[in-house]
């Protein structure tokens, strides 16, 4: 074919690049855009739920390889909105390494669990098999990826006089991970109304790339609970005709303030926020978030509790499902706009070479 023939076909929908213009079906133009797709970096989802953490790493630019969680109902949810890798569920302690695809990080928001860590020592990685913690390790050890991020509650730090968080610490260190970890509070850092602190931990394999990492810096707030309460909420959610309700009526006087049940008392949140969303808040009796509106009092709405997690109203929750379970689902999961902005300081670090 010649050069005259070969443009002809491809003569529309030109696009610039540099100085010369290809349009987008010439093949430098596709061989150039599948170039950029291969360097996005994979990333394997595990204790995954409802992919809060995959969401804010894709919005970064990163391509999950694999997603699991041990939850089925997670899976339902999970599988909704993330259609190219579904959740797999199962026990992780199950899963070989060698079953994975490769991969560039490995994401956990694992649970924290007392560590058995009686016959740990440095250098001697296979003990505390049943905990959760060392099947992360386990898969570090065996697939090295480049980078790993781990998101935990605050008190991770803090948990069994610290000793949990050294174990992590020394256990990444082994590997050969260098290692950074900052407490982020979804308020100052997601542009969220919800007060929620959070342990970050991030480790690379590079000196260099550890060295270029930073944390992101705070944001200023500038949603606000009426942001996020919607309008028309089915009755369903009202406390109307509970008979809680006139005690709930004493307390709960303000509009657009989260008033929290503490199963024997109604606390008010003063700060203008959110308080922290929990799994139980949907088991009724404690910890459970209420607000007044124009009709009266009411417990959130599933969809209020995503949004102030960042779920974008795009995210899907499923139809004829319990609200129990979405409300721990959500109480479960990560903001997702404080993850997206790590991640992308984590996609500028794995960058340098």
């Amino acid at each position: 074919m010649t050069a005259c023939c070969f443009f002809s076909i491809y003569r529309y929908n030109s696009v610039s690049l540099g100085n010369s213009k290809l349009h987008k079906k010439h093949p430098l133009n596709l061989y150039l855009m599948n170039k950029q797709i291969s360097k996005k970096y994979k990333s394997l989802d595990l204790f995954a739920g409802v992919g809060g953490i995959r969401m804010g790493f894709e919005k970064a630019g990163f391509e999950t390889v694999f997603g699991n969680d041990f939850d089925a109902y997670c899976k339902i949810t999970y599988d909704l909105n993330f259609k190219d890798v579904p959740l797999t569920v199962a026990d992780i302690s199950k899963v070989k390494s060698s079953d994975l695809p490769n991969f560039d990080i490995l994401l956990g928001g694992f649970p924290c669990q007392p560590f058995s860590i009686a016959g740990y020592r440095r250098g001697f990685l296979d003990t505390g098999r049943g905990d959760l913690f060392f099947e992360i390790v386990r898969i570090l050890r065996d697939k090295k990826p480049r980078a790993v991020f781990l998101e935990n509650v605050k008190n991770l730090k803090s948990h069994d006089g610290g000793k949990t968080f050294k174990i992590i610490s020394d256990a990444l260190e082994d590997l050969g991970y260098h290692v950074k970890v900052k407490i982020l509070n979804s308020v100052e850092y997601g542009n969220v109304p919800q007060n929620r602190e959070r342990v970050y931990i991030v480790g690379f394999k590079s000196k260099k790339q550890y060295d270029a990492f930073e944390f992101p810096e705070p944001v200023k707030l500038s949603k606000t609970i009426a942001d996020i309460l919607e309008k028309n909420v089915d009755e369903k959610y009202y406390y109307t005709n509970s008979p809680l309700y006139p005690e709930l009526n004493k307390t709960i006087k303000k509009n657009n303030v989260v008033y929290q049940w503490r199963r024997i008392y109604v606390r008010e949140n003063k700060s203008g926020v959110c308080p922290t969303l929990t799994a139980n808040m949907g088991m009724g009796g404690h910890n459970v978030p209420l607000i007044r509106d124009h009709k009266g009092i009411r417990k959130l709405t599933p969809r209020e509790c995503a949004r102030f997690q960042g779920f974008p109203d795009s995210y899907k929750l499923p139809k004829d499902f319990p609200d129990t379970k979405l409300y721990k689902q959500f109480g479960n999961s990560v903001t997702t706009t404080v993850i997206e902005r790590v991640a992308k300081k984590i996609s500028k670090a794995l960058d340098v070479k």
